[in-house]
């Protein structure tokens, strides 16, 4: 039976959340998580950049200096790679769509398997459910000093918008909030640290079970 650490948000101890074994079975294997990864970073890319050959830049089709009599080399358009203005070679270009398809199965069990490793690795613990009047940065920072995530790149998944909380810690360095059925496998595989909102700690479980 694993054990998940519950803090208030003054950072105290205030009890244990039991996982029983089986829902940590790791159900995906290195190079799952790897491609799953790459996929969803490839997906975030727009594919827009785009650059102007020399057919396409804006210039006349005057020739930069007499072919012959100047001694120098004979150059034929000013639009060419060469000049200031002129085409790229060889540069970036509107491709055809670029997105990578990602197997549902596999995702689940990437993020079941990622999930499960930072409880092993004691990496997530449950925040009670906070009830904050107005925007609190102080104990927000309170808090992760408490627990010493002071300084750590910390994810915080919940169940709602938290509106409120969101606006406590947005001045806090390192710190990001996300839903936590909206939440990848990136956002969880990056933080060192994961504080799953006590609302939240259901979803996470049949997250575990699926």
């Amino acid at each position: 039976m694993a054990t998940i650490k519950k803090y208030d948000l003054s950072g105290k101890e205030v009890g244990v959340v039991d996982i029983e074994e089986g829902l940590l079975a790791k159900g995906a294997n290195s190079q799952m998580i790897k491609d799953y990864l790459i996929a969803l970073r490839a997906n975030a890319r727009q594919w827009s950049a785009s650059t102007k050959t020399r057919a396409e830049v804006a210039h006349s089709g005057q020739k930069p200096h007499p072919q012959k009599g100047t001694g120098r080399a004979r150059q034929g358009y000013l639009g060419s790679p060469q000049y200031k203005g002129g085409g790229r070679v060889g540069g970036p270009r509107p491709k055809f769509d670029q997105h990578v398809r990602i197997n549902q199965k596999e995702k689940r069990a990437a993020i079941r398997h990622l999930l499960a490793e930072k409880i092993q690795n004691e990496q997530l613990l449950i925040l009670q459910d906070v009830a904050l009047k107005e925007p609190k940065t102080q104990k927000v920072a309170q808090f992760l000093k408490k627990c010493a995530l002071e300084g750590r790149r910390i994810l915080f998944l919940g169940d709602k918008s938290a509106p409120i909380f969101m606006k406590s810690m947005r001045n806090i360095p390192k710190t990001e909030f996300q839903l936590m059925i909206k939440a990848s496998g990136y956002d969880i595989a990056k933080p060192q640290r994961v504080v799953v909102f006590e609302a939240a700690v259901e979803q996470l479980m049949e997250i575990l079970k699926s």
